[in-house]
């Protein structure tokens, strides 16, 4: 494994004809980007809601969700800030989560 990363997103954001059914329940297809370098609050890329090709190539409007943090990282995957402690030290939190749907 190269990483694990950490994602907010606002789920109020999320368009609803962008849900379609599979085998094993509703999807959503999202696309992030990790950059090299965290922002002035830490984040490292965004996450928005995937472009259709036709959506791409006719420039239209992206609908952003949120945010990534990258937490850990075995040195192949950009480096996030933890100032002075080594990332391969750092130990993801497992948090539950409820989700609304």
């Amino acid at each position: 494994m190269a990483g694990i990363i950490k994602a907010n997103i606002n789920l109020n954001n999320i368009p609803k004809e962008k849900i379609y059914k599979g085998k094993k329940g509703n999807y959503l297809t999202l696309a992030i980007t990790v950059n090299d370098e965290p922002d002035q609050f830490g984040n490292q890329g965004p996450v928005i809601v995937d472009q259709t090709k036709e959506e791409r190539e006719a420039k239209a409007d992206k609908t952003y969700l949120g945010n990534v943090k990258v937490v850990w990282t075995n040195g192949t995957f950009p480096e996030p800030n933890f100032g002075d402690t080594p990332v391969t030290q750092q130990k993801p939190k497992v948090e539950a989560e409820d989700l609304p749907f």
